[in-house]
């Protein structure tokens, strides 16, 4: 199971019924797909029309890339702002949208090499390789941090270099940030909120179970539980009320990276090179279907996002990076939207669909 790490470490809708159909055409503007170049010395973001897959900008983030390891290093807040880690920097870069182009807006610090980003709760949350800090969000205006907190492991001790992988919203009170250390089980770090700030406790570190590997990428229900990528034991868990209260087999190996739409949770395997669909409760996950889609290029997927009727999954493979856009109906049948895009960099990291609002 050990040689599905350096995979994990290096590496739309079709309409719901006719009404969602006239829904979309009344909207204004184009869903976008964001992808960060992850460049260590000049990092940029690339903006595709993800209804023709053509490239619409390219936008420096003012800043270096070099993040490895990690899951939702881009991530869209309500089809208006654009979050992008500058790990190399410490920093992160904000867009705003406008029509349908991004405008660079501003960068905000951060206390730790940054890796993954997350909005909720009025705020932006940064992991980084050693903490978590959140920033006021205003509307659409990124302020100043108001809270940060050490990261911790299971065993006691601040993370190693490369094991933070995730942080996203559990609910108004607790964020989760997974941290992956094999050969130990991995960390699911419980931050806890005050007004939607880190407070600075010391998170609940809680260890994956007995027997798995590399708590990765995961997704939220509205519920508060979340379904999590066991990545290196080739596993699914549950994760609810600061405990996993499931495990299953992934039935493909090494799934890493997770995007949820509606019921559905859609995982990226690195060691498959497939995109599995899932369904989890309140006290179950399961495997609704093992390939719900093949990567066409033969790559690694990495990561995965979706909304507005489109889900990117962005592969590498050949020195090269590849972006996959498809569309999905309402029963989580993926359907591929056009060939993939050559991205024309070898480590392309993070994925943001940004959707127009409404």
């Amino acid at each position: 199971m050990f040689k599905y790490v350096a995979l994990c470490g290096t590496a739309a809708l079709l309409v719901f019924g006719t009404a969602l159909a006239h829904v979309r055409a009344e909207r204004r503007g184009i869903t976008l797909a964001v992808i960060m170049t992850n460049d260590t010395v000049a990092n940029q973001i690339k903006v595709y029309d993800a209804d023709t897959n053509v490239l619409l900008q390219t936008l420096s983030t003012e800043g270096k890339g070099g993040a490895g390891g990690n899951a939702r290093g881009v991530k869209q807040y309500n089809g208006e702002v654009v979050a992008a880690v500058n790990n190399g920097s410490n920093t992160v870069a904000l867009f705003k949208r406008t029509g349908d182009q991004l405008v660079f807006d501003k960068l905000v610090s951060t206390t730790s090499a940054p890796v993954s980003v997350d909005f909720g709760n009025d705020h932006l949350y940064v992991a980084g390789a050693t903490t978590v800090d959140s920033f006021v969000l205003r509307h659409d205006n990124v302020g100043g941090i108001d809270g940060t907190a050490p990261l911790e492991l299971a065993e006691g001790g601040a993370p190693p270099s490369g094991s933070t992988a995730q942080v996203g919203v559990i609910n108004a009170r607790r964020l989760l940030v997974t941290l992956k250390t094999d050969p130990t089980p991995g960390t699911v770090d419980v931050v806890a909120l005050d007004n939607g700030a880190v407070t600075g406790a010391l998170p609940t570190a809680v260890s994956a179970p007995t027997g798995t590997l590399t708590p990765f990428g995961f997704a939220v229900y509205p519920d508060g539980t979340a379904v999590v990528t066991l990545a290196h034991s080739s596993q699914d868990g549950l994760f609810r009320d600061g405990e996993f209260t499931d495990v299953i087999e992934a039935g493909q190996t090494a799934p890493c990276w997770m995007t949820r739409v509606g019921k559905y949770v859609f995982t990226a395997n690195t060691g498959s090179h497939t995109l599995s669909r899932l369904i989890g409760t309140g006290a179950n996950v399961f495997v609704d279907a093992p390939v719900a889609a093949n990567i066409a290029t033969g790559g690694a997927p990495a990561d995965i996002d979706a909304a507005g009727g489109v889900l990117g999954v962005v592969d590498h493979g050949a020195g090269q990076s590849h972006l996959s856009l498809f569309t999905y109906n309402r029963f989580g049948e993926l359907k591929a939207s056009g060939a993939p895009i050559t991205i024309g960099v070898a480590n392309a990291n993070g994925v943001a669909i940004v959707s127009p609002s409404l």
